[in-house]
Formats: C-alpha cells, sequence, structure tokens
C-alpha cells in the first residue's frame, strides 16, 4: 500500500477570473497538449525530438514558449499549478503555434515521479516563489528531495537552471544543489552567475525586480 502523503503544492491555484478567450482554450486546446496520464514516454509524445526539456512553474508561459520556438525541433515539458498561469501560457502556445510544447497542469513532483531515468536534457526552474519567512521554507520548490529527482531525470550531462532575485533563496538553492550527488557547478568567476546567460529569455515578470538582489543564475550539469 502507498504510505506517501498527497503532494501540496503553496500559494494560489487561481486569483483572478480567466479571460474568455483563454478560458476557451483551456477547454478546446489544453486537452491535446496536455501531458497524458501514466508514465510518460518522450519519444512517445513528440516523436524525432532532438532532446526533452522541463520548466518547472512556468508562471505565464512567457519563457516556456520563447525556448520552445528558439528549438522546435525540442519536446518542451512545462508545470504549472496556477491555473491562471496554464491559461496565458496555452494562448502563447496557441498564437505562436508552438507543436512542441506538453502541459502538466498541476505539482511538477506528480510528473517526474513519471518521467523515465536520463530523460531530460534541461530543466529550469526561473524565479520561483521565495517563501522568504524562514517558517515557511519548508513550503520552496527547492528541496533535497526534488534535486534528487531531477538528478535522476537529467541525462549526463544535462543541465539544470535556477534562477531568483532572493539572496537567501540562491544560497538556499546552492547548499542543497552542492551536496546532491551528480549536481556540478562549473562557476569559474562572478559573472558566471551575475550575467544572464546567452540564451536566458528576460520576462515580464522577472523585469519587475520584486527580490532583495540582482538576479542570479546558476547552471548545474550532471556529471
Amino acid at each position: 500500500m502507498d504510505t506517501h502523503p498527497p503532494l501540496r503544492s503553496y500559494g494560489r491555484i487561481k486569483s483572478r477570473a480567466i479571460k474568455p478567450r483563454q478560458a476557451a482554450l483551456m477547454d478546446t486546446l489544453l486537452p491535446k497538449i496536455r501531458c497524458p496520464a501514466g508514465p510518460i514516454d518522450p519519444v512517445g509524445l513528440m516523436p524525432g525530438a532532438r532532446e526533452t526539456w522541463l520548466e518547472i512553474g512556468f508562471g505565464g508561459g512567457e519563457h516556456m514558449a520563447a525556448q520552445a520556438a528558439r528549438a522546435p525541433d525540442v519536446l518542451m515539458l512545462g508545470a504549472e499549478p496556477f491555473l491562471n498561469g496554464v491559461a496565458s501560457a496555452v494562448r502563447h502556445v496557441d498564437e505562436q503555434g508552438l507543436a512542441n510544447v506538453r502541459i502538466h497542469d498541476g505539482d511538477v513532483r506528480e510528473l517526474i515521479e513519471r518521467l523515465p531515468d536520463a530523460s531530460l536534457a534541461r530543466v529550469f526552474i526561473l524565479f520561483p516563489d521565495p517563501w522568504p519567512k524562514a517558517r515557511h521554507h519548508k513550503r520552496r520548490l527547492v528541496q533535497s528531495e526534488l534535486l534528487a529527482e531531477l538528478v535522476r531525470v537529467l541525462r549526463p550531462g544535462g543541465r539544470l537552471r535556477f534562477a531568483s532575485d532572493w539572496a537567501d533563496y540562491v544560497d538556499w538553492t546552492l547548499e542543497r544543489a552542492l551536496r546532491t550527488p551528480g549536481l556540478v557547478w562549473n562557476a569559474q568567476r562572478a559573472d558566471d552567475f551575475r550575467r544572464p546567460p546567452a540564451d536566458h529569455v528576460t520576462t515580464r515578470y522577472e523585469e519587475k525586480l520584486l527580490g532583495d538582489c540582482a538576479p542570479v543564475f546558476l547552471d548545474f550539469v550532471k556529471a
């Protein structure tokens, strides 16, 4: 018998009313691009895909859609429990005619559990909710258990990118990543994490500068 407690995603699942056009796409397009139930075979989702990438907590889908448009031969998976964000992302997929995006509208841990070993080439965790109060740190997305699962699904040489504009969350993530077997941080100088990577897509959310420091980008490689 399964003894694991049920997964819980913290934060709002829905805030404001979803716009009519987005609501219509949630009914028509989302079922077509939603990740299927059960074990997931990325090859089956997009035969001929060069690689599979995952964005965890894609917000409004701006970055996910831009990366998918840049690399149409890559299968882009996205996970987001916030319904307004999913609605926004589906609109981006529709407007840009993206055929290489699949969405999991729920907790990413449910999705990762169903992915095979060494199936991902890249993972993005960009500006997740910082939960700055110490008593809420257990709600942070980045935990040792998640990092261990990401190591499992990343292929050798696969990359994990974390970005935040909250200094404490950067320190929190770096501490846990460095003690996760299989993850390597190759930064050699400050510019390696203080400057946006060449392939980064800046979003409107990032431009709001809601944190307490300039954005920091941590790129890890699976050994």
